[in-house]
């Protein structure tokens, strides 16, 4: 059993709460160019910063497992990092390397996935994230896989993409899809059966995730098995045609569409017999269009029909319910998570968010496992989140969450509480500078009282993030200036940033100091850091406390 060292001075705290600003990252870029951070009035949050101990931790690249330090972070790695206390390699890493190095093709699924489709003279079909965000895919994976299955003699290939605009610049689907449609075209005179097959924003359809709404993964299902949806002759079609209609509406959010051929029939429908590969390598926004596939009894929705095929996707996605059963890649192992070490030394634990992020502080935090260690000793509260575009409640269930958390505070039932607020992230992905700010603002009211029921309570309060976003929403040209359109307005952005995140301690007893900033100071060092308060010494292979004792 795992067991952790007592540390010989002792305990700091009793109780210790973690909150995790989700897309709250730093730098020192300006309001007119789109820190909306800097553009919030948040006088608790930027009193703290400058007032109490603070750290700037790497929330990105290599720091979290990520191929360089010109990928940018998420929610799923850093959770996996702040919950573990190490860094481990992460999907697209493990993804790129498995390509590489061919081990992917010599593997028995990916070999199972072709067999089928040339046994059964049947189709191939590829289903993902377009983009090069690297947070969910890589379309370079795509390219490569698709390259080896001609090598391989496939009949026929079908790519049904998701449009991002989310992990990416929000209206560069073309950016992507028209090389992609030019290296298609090449295929085809070589006398390759490939084409798109159909499509839509991943915010429309087919990623949902935490069973937040089905409907997205039923309307995906509708386009992509059934062939059911506004016909189109070709991708980009579809993409200028939604365009035209709506000026406004950004490439995450461009509805659903069928690709079909001059008589009206879908081109690409999914048959019996035919073999499925979902290329998305992060885990919670695959597993319901995963279930769809592979499930015999199956109660979201309808499916209408549910053909006979072999499905794999990219990795396993949730390792404790094998969602899927067949994979390409096999998933990081995370072990010696901060909880299971905790559940150990009969310490209870407290976690909390809505369901937009509820998965990051549970079965992310844990080494993604479903679960518990020890129910007895875990409580998991999940607020339901709103099914609306974020930017229209910017509030998002800040309310919510910090009601529900206050009492367990006052409960001391828990030695360490965490807490996910995901309004950074999540409104900031909607590349609304205005909503973006009012959600700060309001998550600056939430802290406020965080603030006052840790001190009445004695309980120590680290504030930190998983990752930056709110903190540039405008891009950036090579001057860090905000671009600007025809019309002279910044260009939002909607991805994720490469700035660092702020680590800041409350302490009610003004105790607890921070040794001097090193550059290489990341996410991993935070578990260290909650165990030191608790009392507990750093496991072996762990990164360092950042506490001076």
């Amino acid at each position: 059993m795992l067991s952790l060292q007592k540390h010989p001075n002792g305990p700091l705290a009793k109780q210790v709460l973690l909150v995790i600003l989700d897309g709250v990252g730093f730098t020192k870029q300006g309001v007119n160019d789109g820190n909306a951070v800097e553009a919030a009035k948040m006088p608790v949050l930027k009193n703290l910063w400058q007032t109490r101990p603070t750290l700037h931790l790497r929330a990105h690249g290599t720091a979290v497992g990520m191929p360089s330090d010109e990928d940018m972070g998420n929610s799923e790695v850093g959770h996996n990092v702040l919950g573990s206390g190490r860094i481990f390699d992460q999907g697209a890493k493990l993804v790129s390397a498995s390509i590489d190095s061919k081990e992917m093709f010599q593997g028995p699924i990916w070999k199972k996935i072709i067999q089928n489709v040339k046994t059964n003279n049947s189709t191939l079909h590829f289903l993902g994230l377009l983009s090069d965000g690297n947070v969910h895919s890589h379309i370079d994976h795509l390219r490569a896989m698709i390259d080896v299955a001609q090598t391989e003699a496939v009949p026929k290939i079908r790519l049904h993409i998701l449009l991002d605009g989310r992990d990416v610049p929000e209206k560069s689907a073309l950016d992507y899809l028209t090389p992609l449609e030019s290296h298609l075209s090449e295929l085809k005179k070589s006398g390759l059966d490939i084409s798109v097959a159909s499509g839509g924003g991943r915010m429309e359809i087919t990623m949902d995730r935490y069973e937040a709404d089905w409907s997205m993964v039923e309307r995906g299902w509708k386009v992509h098995v059934l062939g059911e949806g506004r016909k189109f002759a070709s991708a980009t079609e579809a993409i200028e045609t939604f365009r035209k209609e709506d000026p406004n509406v950004i490439d995450q959010y461009l509805p659903s569409f069928v690709v079909a051929d001059p008589t009206g029939k879908p081109v690409g429908s999914v048959e019996d017999g035919d073999s499925v590969i979902f290329f998305n390598f992060r885990g919670d926004r695959s597993i319901e269009i995963s279930r769809a596939f592979t499930e015999e009894n199956f109660a979201p929705f309808n499916r209408i029909r549910f053909p006979k095929i072999e499905f794999a996707g990219m990795m396993q996605y949730d390792g404790d319910s094998f969602i899927p059963k067949q994979y390409l890649v096999s998933p990081p192992v995370i072990d010696r998570t901060m909880g299971e070490y905790l559940v150990n030394e009969h310490v209870a634990q407290y976690a909390i968010s809505e369901t937009q992020k509820y998965g990051h502080v549970t079965f992310f935090w844990n080494g993604n496992k479903s679960g518990y260690f020890n129910q007895a000793l875990e409580t998991y509260e999940e607020v339901k989140s709103d099914v609306i575009p974020f930017d229209q409640k910017p509030e998002m269930k800040a309310k919510e969450i910090t009601d529900t958390l206050i009492q367990a505070i006052q409960s001391h039932k828990y030695p360490f509480l965490r807490v996910n607020y995901a309004n950074g992230d999540m409104v900031g992905h909607t590349g609304n500078m205005e909503a973006t700010v009012k959600g700060l603002e309001y998550l600056d009211s939430c802290i406020d009282r965080l603030v006052k029921i840790c001190k009445e309570s004695g309980t120590v309060l680290f504030i930190t993030a998983d990752h930056g976003n709110a903190d540039e929403m405008y891009q950036l040209d090579k001057k860090g200036h905000a671009q600007t359109s025809k019309d002279g307005k910044p260009v939002p952005k909607t991805s994720h940033t490469l700035n660092p995140v702020h680590f800041v301690v409350f302490d009610p007893e003004s105790k607890i100091q921070f040794v001097e900033q090193d550059p290489n100071f990341g996410l991993a060092n935070i578990a260290a850091t909650v165990l030191d308060v608790l009392g507990f010494e750093a496991p072996v292979g762990y990164h360092q406390s950042l506490i001076r004792r």
